[in-house]
């Protein structure tokens, strides 16, 4: 099941990754496409790994093209498009080469042997970043148009 549904997300797009606002699970934001002639819909996928107990991210540009992306007007499409430099601002990562589970992961072997509970690690590799995620249990759930993660309440 797990693995069937990582690579259900191959060279699709990741819009956003972070822990959820209550800071217990990792979210992972998807858009999923298929060529228009299939008929097929795009739809938005959230990957809810569930007691996150480690995340980590790391970039996967070279360092050679992060010093030539510095410049502020390539957050933003509009102004960086005809830049030289990496592109932060088409918003979304290439999930590619995509994701897959760690096989006999020592971290998840101990939180499982610490908790009772089962315990798997992710790597997931886009076009600028890599993470890897050490998580219980995976939730997928289809998203409505114009979801948006992480709001924060606030008290005047």
């Amino acid at each position: 099941m797990l693995g069937r549904a990582l690579d259900d997300v191959f060279d699709h797009a990741l819009l956003y990754h972070a822990f959820t606002d209550y800071l217990r699970d990792y979210e992972v934001i998807v858009h999923l496409t298929a060529d228009p002639r299939t008929g097929i819909a795009p739809t938005t996928l959230r990957y809810l790994f569930r007691y996150c107990v480690e995340a980590r991210c790391r970039t996967s540009v070279p360092p050679v093209t992060w010093r030539a992306s510095l410049d502020d007007r390539l957050i933003d499409h509009r102004t960086g498009v005809d830049l030289d430099g990496y592109l932060w601002g088409v918003k979304w990562h290439a999930l590619y080469p995509g994701a897959r589970v760690v096989a006999d992961s020592a971290t998840a072997r101990s939180w499982a042997e610490a908790t009772g509970l089962d315990f798997h690690e992710v790597l997931i590799e886009t076009n600028a970043h890599v993470l890897t995620l050490v998580f219980s249990d995976l939730q997928v759930s289809e998203l409505p148009p114009g979801y948006r993660p992480f709001t924060v309440d606030r008290e005047s």
